[in-house]
């Protein structure tokens, strides 16, 4: 190995290790707007956004100081969709009132790499994109049905389907169910004061989420999450 080498080496170690000092690690939160589609076109037919809420912790690692970081994080998020049909007020028993909804709740871990531009002493602009994974770790089934006399209100534990990524021969696979793995892309742009985030965020879906076999007649639902989150990012700016 010539000296050359081993500078060059010797200094991009320096550098790893600086970038690797000025690591931050910070708390995250927000409201979450999610739908879910149901064609490969992205469309939603008759389903409607939920509101839902995600929480969780980020890293930010400088790659290129004040410019470039990546920023992986772990988040606890709620996904989802509702359906209003009918009229409640003044419905007969032909013309039910349904209302359904699901929220899917999962573990989630955002890989995101985040631009900034200084616009100030303290204030930073950024946008950034990335891939994410999910596991899904709850939610419920809610229906509530009124036929012009009486309401009727039922609420069921989501089930999941014991598919893994390393598995695709799952004989527990049902339209009932929902995939237990998710994973898609997410593009993010907001402002970071000081030590403070804002953020808004869209997640896209990119792996169908109902249970069952992978064919042209299949459901095709996919998650959709649009966030505004705000944030703190503990340690030197």
């Amino acid at each position: 190995m010539t000296k050359k080498t081993i500078l060059l080496s010797f200094a991009a170690l320096t550098m790893s290790f600086a970038a690797m000092s000025q690591a931050r690690v910070g708390i995250k939160g927000g409201w979450n707007l999610s739908n879910i589609t149901t064609d490969n076109s992205g469309g939603t037919k008759d389903s409607r956004s939920l509101s839902g809420f995600n929480v969780g912790a980020i890293v930010d690692l400088p790659l290129v100081p004040k410019i470039l970081s990546f920023q992986p994080g772990v988040f606890y998020t709620t996904k989802g969709s509702k359906i209003d049909a009918g009229t409640k007020s003044g419905a007969t028993p032909t013309s039910p009132y349904l209302k359904t909804s699901v929220n899917p709740s999962y573990i989630e871990v955002p890989l995101n790499f985040v631009a900034k531009l200084p616009v100030g002493p303290s204030v930073k602009l950024f946008a950034g994109a990335g891939p994410y994974f999910a596991y899904g770790v709850g939610g419920k089934f809610k229906n509530e049905v009124y036929n012009g006399v009486t309401t009727v209100t039922t609420s069921t534990n989501i089930k999941w389907d014991d598919d893994t990524p390393f598995n695709g021969g799952d004989p527990n696979k049902a339209l009932d169910k929902f995939k237990r793995f998710d994973w898609g892309g997410n593009v993010q742009v907001g402002a970071e004061i000081k030590n403070f985030l804002i953020s808004a965020q869209y997640g896209i879906g990119f792996a169908k989420i109902r249970s069952g076999q992978d064919n042209s007649t299949d459901n095709k639902d996919k998650n959709r999450v649009f966030s505004v989150s705000v944030g703190y990012l503990f340690g030197g700016r």
